[in-house]
């Protein structure tokens, strides 16, 4: 992938399209709802109609591929198109892998996810830290070397999370007693320093998470914000969970949205009503 790096590429998107992130989510009870088979033609019928409804008009589509790969390499192969279709009608495709290792096998993850003429490489991945944040180095490099983002996990909405993320370490530069949370914001900051307009090194932090208690001042980077809508979170909680980062916020949306369709004009529909909320809070 050759031009702007990510971070620069997604301030150009969402300054066009609005900062709402949407989620590919074919989760069972969903197809069930749409009126489709729980197999591959319906995951395929599913997918491509969000890519339909969503990729024209939307920021960034968020594939969870999870969902795709239970159905094995057919299922794969869907998400290789949604992938490819997405960005081809202009979308920002960050694909939900939430993957993480240590060294050549994260390389290998890097090389599916992040590298040139891979069939899987999206804009951007969702990584893990939780194996140390100097293990997510080759998945780093790689998107720096080709132009494509990540989005580190902080401080997620699951309720096991706050036992590991809570939790108190040496922080950066030698900070002590800051919260695992807290040091991992810091490591992408240091990965951010000195970018413009955005760095390409983001975080996810759960918008449902309530105050997040973490200070995000010096990230300089993109904020993954999952839980909008049918998880609880509304555009006007943005604010009290990130302060004066909302800019820098990438609300994501799946049920909420998804749970308009099969039919195409009212998932669109229903997607620039949640956009156009977004925009009307920020204000």
């Amino acid at each position: 992938m050759s031009g702007a790096p990510f971070g620069a590429r997604l301030t150009e998107s969402v300054a066009a399209r609005g900062s709402l992130c949407v989620g590919i989510d074919p989760h069972p009870g969903l197809l069930d709802q749409w009126g489709l088979p729980r197999d591959v033609s319906g995951l395929e019928r599913f997918a491509l109609t969000c890519v339909e409804a969503f990729a024209g008009d939307i920021s960034v589509l968020k594939p969870q591929s999870a969902f795709f790969e239970a159905y094995g390499s057919r299922g794969v192969a869907v998400l290789e198109r949604v992938i490819a279709d997405a960005r081809s009608a202009g979308a920002l495709v960050l694909l939900d892998v939430k993957r993480g290792d240590i060294g050549s096998t994260m390389a290998a993850y890097a090389q599916a996810y992040l590298s040139d003429g891979s069939p899987l490489a999206a804009d951007a991945v969702t990584v893990s830290p939780y194996l140390g944040f100097g293990s997510l180095d080759p998945a780093i490099e790689e998107a720096a070397r080709t132009g494509r983002g990540l989005f580190v996990l902080a401080r997620t909405s699951n309720p096991e999370g706050a036992g590991v993320q809570h939790a108190r370490v040496d922080g950066v530069g030698g900070a002590s007693g800051v919260t695992v949370a807290q040091s991992i914001v810091d490591q992408a900051a240091a990965h951010n320093a000195g970018a413009t307009p955005l760095g390409s090194i983001g975080l996810v932090v759960g918008a449902t998470v309530g105050r997040a208690d973490l200070d995000l001042s010096a990230l300089n980077g993109p904020l993954l914000a999952p839980g909008l809508g049918a998880q609880g979170a509304g555009p006007a909680d943005l604010a009290a969970v990130f302060g004066d980062a909302l800019p820098a916020v990438l609300p994501a949306s799946a049920r909420d949205v998804l749970r308009h369709g099969p039919d195409v004009a009212a998932l669109r529909s229903a997607a620039l009503r949640v956009r156009d909320e977004l925009a009307a809070a920020a204000r």
